[in-house]
């Protein structure tokens, strides 16, 4: 028993149960319907009964032909019950019409005798052209114009007759998807022509002065229109002889507007579809009417590369055919040359990725036309390789979608099975968008989901459908559609990059064949700056039999597709060659690849957004482990890597080698930092990411130096015996407030205390041996990265001793103090050694740095002085003193000596004031009002902001540098770092400038006075 027959259930006649059987939901209504006079002799015959059961929704069509037959008048309700009857091809015509669209129905009822239009076009083999329905709209509104109805309805009539036409054909099968869908597009010509013929007859002085052609663009100059679609449109005119330019331009305005009203403007009739002119030069803001050479000066000078996108289509459909074809051949030249322009490529995807971050989220899944692997993707993938690759092959320049599909196909450009799976695709998903339109005649690409419309749309897709229809058709319908979606989208990365592959490794017979010139052609539009050693690298992955070989060759299509998304795709396809020539043997490796899909995106993401992380991971390549960890991009606390740490120096058999062990714990979890910060795991607001970041820095070299220093303790005690002294590291500047960046020294100062019994001059000499040989073990030339401790804000600076008792800082500091020593003890924090020592040390300096009484004025005199002095002498030459984040104009500096005079001011009296970080005290200088809320926020978007250019810059340059850099692929990588778009560099400097003048203001206020 079918499905239809259980929902019909046993209480149904048997008349009703054959109805059920032929489809039809509403048995009882349809019953009804066979009964009204209009059917009167047609409810008994099986073969009409069948013919409304082949239908898409029969009930639909049945309720359909009871109103036509109802409009008719005598005579033609005979010839059409005699007609259908007797004429199988008008039979199915019509019905399928009714069975499928409630618009052309109510067409129908409105104007019973355009039925006849479906016996003129009978023939299979006509295929209607323009001059074919420019006669049919002529003969509509003049010659059967009795004067009863106004141009504008008479157009509306005789356009949806001709459509009533184009969808008989289509839903019979007569016509395929292409040539409906050119169909369409020669009707919307028609039409065009038609409404300019009466702009023309209402306003003859127009005409008279001006040549007006009309420029289809989009589907409808590429002849593949959908049933309901705006009509894009470009104008363009010049004047006729002997008239005056200026006065021509008019006049073809006032026709184009004319036009534009008869299309879209609803009247009794409805209305046809509207005309968009928004794809003309400057879009809504220029003229709606130009000349060819403002055009074409236009497009030389000021065009973006989507203009030429859209050019690509560009084809006359109205007008002065002349004019059309000569603006054509003039702009075509540009159009091809659009792929040289500098980024063309990132253009392009950011054109792709407004389109869908346009579409609301309960839309997304539903969205055939702009959704991910929707008709859009199609367009925008053949569309890219054919103004790539049509520049130097003439057969590639059509404006037709599977047309242009083909020809990649037959060049070798595309490879033949994924040009056929993806021709299919596109037919379709283009098939569904125009039974979904058919339905009311209603723009809309969203898949509906009621359950009679994806009933409707099932059966009439059944032919399309891959799989059995019967059982459940909605069921068929949306696993085949999703099927489709998934192809397109894994098929839009092959289009682009599987070819490469082709052209250089060694692959089967059928590949496309991508030419060597070809391949560098597409890989320097893609973005690739040297697109010769880009294929190197892919010949090199990708060649050979090996299992290797075959899986990176899975891999790479995506792979080249991440990495050109990036600021520097050579980087990231050649990081990805060293990894893999490292570790392409490793079994867990490739598994990881080719089983973890984000393992494999995070990896080329990381790889291609800068130098620090790659050349982390290419030191030790096992690091790739950690993409494929859940919880492999955390960073780990400082408990954690110590135990970790001081376990590695346990086992080592000499202090070089614990240290060295020390180092490669470090350069390990300095990968996992930058992995994380780069692939936006810190956090999701930039100074939470920041914050985050200067805490696993700074856990990471607190835990670094632990390590080290119990190395060399042991080192010394194996040569010497017991170690006569007890030894404190206190973290100073960033390191001593937490905030360290990807490039920043390890500022310290060493301080010991000699054990009881020992002398003091023994326990110096131990300890001044230890602690060199700490820094000089950390900073050592090895494959791992080096560790600068710098010791030189310690009293006295480089002439002082490297390491002093607690004794001798106590005195120094009560005699010979300078106020910007008690300000840099600000950050001092105890990260290593001895807890009690280190502990002591800062009961000791905090008077030093929070003083009773406040900063004395002259002490205030010389802190503006040093302040001033570093500005005018410290400042690199040629630096340029606004984008210098450190010492800059509303730099790092500005507002961390703002936020230290306060802290040297009120921190006595004020304990929120006494941190190291310098956030959390402007915070608190906040909350006890010593700084405006509006003031503070200003320094901390200064400081936030230079802060993440330093680490941006350390990120992508793989040394740090305190100005933004001046090569512009490391500039792009910079600002997509800090999450600027591509082609978007200008507007962060701009930014930068901007929020840090505002912050110098403030500085200006609050620390000079």
């Amino acid at each position: 028993m079918s499905v239809e027959e259980q929902r019909a259930g046993s209480r149904v006649s048997r008349p009703e149960v054959r109805l059920v059987r032929r489809g039809f939901t509403d048995p009882e209504r349809a019953l009804r319907l066979l009964a009204e006079p209009a059917l009167d002799g047609l409810a008994g015959d099986p073969v009409l009964l069948d013919a409304l059961g082949a239908t898409a929704d029969p009930d639909l069509a049945l309720l359909g032909l009871a109103r036509l037959l109802e409009a008719a008048d005598a005579t033609d309700r005979h010839t059409l019950r005699d007609t259908l009857t007797t004429s199988k091809p008008l039979r199915d015509r019509l019905l399928g019409v009714l069975g499928e669209s409630t618009a052309l129905a109510d067409h129908l009822a409105r104007h019973p005798h355009d039925w006849h239009i479906l016996v003129t076009f009978e023939l299979r083999d006509m295929h209607p052209g323009p001059e074919d329905f420019r006669r049919a709209l002529h003969q509509g509104v003049w010659e059967n114009d009795a004067g009863a109805r106004s141009r504008a309805d008479a157009l509306r009539i005789a356009y949806r007759r001709c459509l009533l036409a184009i969808a008989a054909r289509d839903l019979t099968g007569t016509t395929d998807l292409a040539q409906t869908a050119a169909e369409l597009a020669d009707l919307a010509g028609a039409t065009l022509q038609t409404a300019l013929d009466i702009a023309a007859e209402q306003d003859p002085d127009a005409a008279a002065v001006c040549r007006l052609a009309v420029i289809g663009m989009g589907k409808c100059g590429g002849r593949e229109l959908n049933y309901v679609s705006d009509v894009d449109v470009i104008y363009v005119a010049e004047p006729c002889e002997g008239a005056d330019e200026h006065e021509a331009l008019k006049a073809a305005t006032r026709l184009a507007a004319a036009l534009t009203r008869l299309c879209a403007d609803t009247t009794g009739e409805g209305t046809i579809w509207p005309v968009d002119a928004n794809l003309r030069p400057e879009g809504r803001n220029g003229p709606l009417v130009r000349t060819l050479a403002s055009h074409l000066a236009y497009y030389q000078r000021w065009a973006k590369t989507w203009e030429f996108q859209a050019l690509l289509k560009a084809r006359p459909v109205a007008g002065d055919t002349e004019l059309g074809e000569a603006y054509v051949a003039a702009l075509a030249p540009l159009v091809w040359q659009a792929a040289a322009r500098e980024n063309f490529v990132t253009d392009v995807q950011q054109m792709r990725r407004r389109v869908i971050e346009s579409i609301p989220a309960p839309e997304l899944d539903r969205q055939l036309k702009l959704g991910p692997g929707g008709l859009r993707d199609v367009e925008f993938s053949v569309q890219l390789l054919q103004l790539v690759h049509g520049r130097t092959d003439p057969a590639l320049r059509s404006g037709n979608t599977l047309e242009a599909l083909a020809a990649l196909s037959r060049g070798g450009y595309v490879g033949r099975a994924d040009a056929a799976s993806l021709d299919a695709a596109y037919r379709f998903l283009r098939s569904l968008e125009h039974r979904i339109q058919l339905y009311r005649l209603r723009r809309t690409h969203l898949m509906p989901t009621g359950e009679e419309d994806l009933r409707r749309l099932a059966r009439s897709l059944a032919p399309l459908i891959n799989g059995d229809t019967r059982a459940d058709p909605v069921a068929a319908l949306q696993r085949d559609w999703k099927r489709h979606a998934v192809e397109v989208r894994r098929l839009h990365e092959k289009l682009f990059y599987r070819p490469l592959l082709d052209a250089v490794a060694e692959l089967p017979v059928g590949a496309a064949g991508l030419t060597p010139d070809a391949a560098r052609a597409r890989l320097e539009a893609l973005g690739y700056a040297d697109p010769a050693a880009a294929l190197r690298h892919l010949s090199a992955l990708a060649s050979g039999v090996s299992r290797k070989a075959a899986i990176q060759r899975t891999l790479l299509p995506v792979l080249l597709g991440w990495f050109a998304d990036s600021a520097d795709p050579d980087a990231g396809l050649l990081n990805f060659r060293q990894v893999s020539d490292a570790l392409g043997r490793t079994p867990w490796y490739l598994r990881l690849l080719r089983d973890e899909s984000a393992a494999a995106e995070q990896l080329a993401r990381v790889l291609s957004a800068g130098r620090l992380a790659p050349d982390l991971l290419l030191r030790a390549p096992e690091a790739v482990a950690m993409l494929g960890d859940p919880q492999g991009l955390v960073p780990r606390g400082r408990a954690a890597l110590e135990q970790e740490v001081l376990a590695a120096v346990g086992r080592a058999d000499s202090t070089a080698a614990a240290v060295a062990a020390v180092r490669a714990v470090r350069r390990r979890e300095l990968f996992r930092t930058a992995a994380a910060d780069v692939l936006g795991r810190l956090g999701d607001d930039p100074a939470e990411a920041l914050d985050a970041a200067g805490e696993a820095l700074t856990a990471l070299n607190a835990a670094t130096l632990q390590g080290a220093l119990r190395a060399c303790v042991a080192g010394w005690e194996a040569r010497n015996g017991a170690l006569p002294t007890r030894i404190a590291v206190i973290a100073m500047g960033r390191f001593g407030g937490r905030e360290l960046g990807y490039g920043s020294d390890a500022d310290v100062l060493f301080v010991h205390e000699p054990l009881l019994g020992s002398l003091e001059e023994d326990a110096a000499r131990a300890a001044q041996a230890v602690c060199n040989e700490l820094r000089s073990l950390l900073a050592a030339p090895s494959t791992e990265p080096p560790l600068e401790v710098d010791a030189d804000l310690r009293p006295e600076g480089r002439q002082g001793p490297l390491v002093r008792t607690l004794a001798s800082y106590t005195a120094y500091y009560r005699r010979w103090s300078h106020v910007w020593e008690s300000q840099a003890l600000l950050r001092a924090e105890p990260v290593a050694g001895d807890e009690a020592l280190g502990e002591r040390f800062r009961q000791l300096i905090d008077p030093m740095r929070y003083p009773g009484a406040g900063v004395a004025e002259r002490d205030l005199v010389e802190i503006r002085r040093i302040k001033a002095r570093i500005e005018a002498e410290r400042l690199p030459r040629g630096a340029d003193p606004t984008t210098h984040t450190k010492i800059g104009r509303g730099g790092l500096a500005d507002v961390e000596w703002t936020v230290q005079l306060l802290q040297l001011r009120h921190g006595h009296g004020l304990p929120a004031l006494r941190t190291t970080r310098t956030r959390a005290a402007l915070a608190a200088a906040v909350e006890a009002g010593l700084v405006e809320e509006a003031d503070a926020e200003v320094l901390d978007a200064a400081w936030v902001l230079a802060s993440r250019v330093r680490s941006a810059v350390m990120l992508v340059r793989g040394r740090p540098g305190d100005s933004f850099p001046a090569d512009a692929r490391e500039l792009a990588g910079v600002a997509r770092y800090l999450g600027y778009g591509a082609g978007h560099s200008g507007e962060l400097v701009d930014d930068y400038r901007r929020t840090t003048r505002r912050a110098r203001a403030v500085v200006e206020r609050l620390f000079y006075g």
